[in-house]
């Protein structure tokens, strides 16, 4: 950016990227030209034809590394915008530009701050507003219930009774949907987190935390989990609680989809120098050819578990999102109905 900057003090150059390139390159063209002029008006006027045109071609060549050092560094600033926009895209890093260039390349580098910065607060200030409004709600539901739980305290009629449990068990619906939307935002504000950084992840620890989340609906089921961990420790760029939270989301919806009785399993193993981790369990599957539905948000293919669980139709749609930001691969494959199915992580 040196010579980006010190050409943007020139007033007539300061707000025209192409003249900067032009100039440099009509400088650079006339450098071996002037040289050679001084060469020849005020050196030995015994100088031979050979020298001077050795000492020519010298300056040509010294100017060409000269003009083409400093048109590469012109280009700076469309790397550097192109590199910030990018660490925005794949890491959401918010980029801190220069904003005291008027020229394009200036107005190219103001304007994606200012998208990004501009984005950045429609995103806040639309999480804002739904975490508002899933509060407000929330306290909307809790009025009925409330009210239902007066009745119920009043020892009134068989029938209000019925009517009163009917009203607390419908508000009681509401708030689990209410806060199973707040945990789906919250999965979704996670998402958007990514690590520049290699963590040393340890899976011992993770599938224990892991087991102690899905231990309910395992004995609720009666099903059992099989681990078989190959792998001890790696180095990922994910964060451990992402990385539960993804394990957690691929073996509750084994579970959903599995029959009582059965086992799932969990193996996390090494394949050609990349970490594999596999959720497999025995339950409905699924269509191969609909797989890439799975994995759509709300997608249409969402349906009930073997015991009528509901399903936000979003988990999969999160955790293929959080693998991919923190550089691995989430596929799910199925031979067909009732054959089950696997999911897998690559990183």
């Amino acid at each position: 950016m040196f010579f980006y900057k010190k050409l943007s003090q020139i007033s007539f150059l300061s707000r025209s990227y192409a003249f900067k390139f032009l100039f440099v390159a009509f400088i650079g063209i006339h450098i071996p030209l002037i040289g050679l002029l001084f060469f020849v008006l005020y050196g030995n006027f015994s100088i031979s034809p050979n020298t001077i045109l050795i000492f020519a071609l010298l300056m040509t060549l010294l100017a060409s590394v000269v003009t083409l050092t400093i048109l590469k560094q012109l280009i700076k600033p469309i790397e550097i915008a192109s590199r910030a926009l990018r660490s925005y895209k794949k890491e959401r890093q918010v980029p801190s530009l220069p904003l005291d260039f008027h020229d394009e390349a200036g107005f190219l580098m103001r304007n994606i701050q200012e998208t990004v910065l501009e984005h950045e607060k429609f995103i806040s200030e639309k999480q804002d507003l739904v975490y508002l409004l899933s509060h407000d709600l929330k306290n909307f539901a809790g009025q009925p219930q409330l009210l239902a739980t007066l009745i119920l305290e009043a020892n009134p009629s068989n029938e209000i009774k019925e009517l009163a449990e009917l009203i607390y068990q419908s508000s009681n619906q509401q708030f689990l949907y209410i806060d199973k939307l707040l945990k789906l935002l919250k999965e979704q504000d996670e998402v958007l987190k990514t690590s520049p950084d290699l963590k040393l992840i340890h899976f011992d620890s993770i599938i224990e935390t892991v087991e102690k989340q899905v231990k309910e609906l395992l004995e609720i089921k009666k099903i059992k989990l099989i681990v078989s961990i190959q792998v001890k420790e790696e180095q990922l760029f994910i964060e451990e609680e992402l990385l539960i939270r993804v394990l957690v989301n691929l073996i509750n919806n084994a579970i959903k989809f599995s029959y009582p009785d059965s086992e799932i399993y969990l193996k996390i193993q090494e394949k050609n120098t990349k970490l594999v981790i596999s959720v497999l369990d025995n339950g409905i599957g699924f269509n191969q050819s609909n797989v890439q539905d799975l994995f759509r948000k709300f997608t249409k293919m969402s349906k009930l578990g073997t015991s009528n669980e509901a399903s936000s139709g979003i988990g999969l749609y999160l955790c293929r999102k959080i693998i991919e930001k923190n550089q691995g691969k989430l596929t799910g494959i199925s031979a067909g109905q009732d054959k089950g199915a696997t999911f897998t992580i690559v990183f």
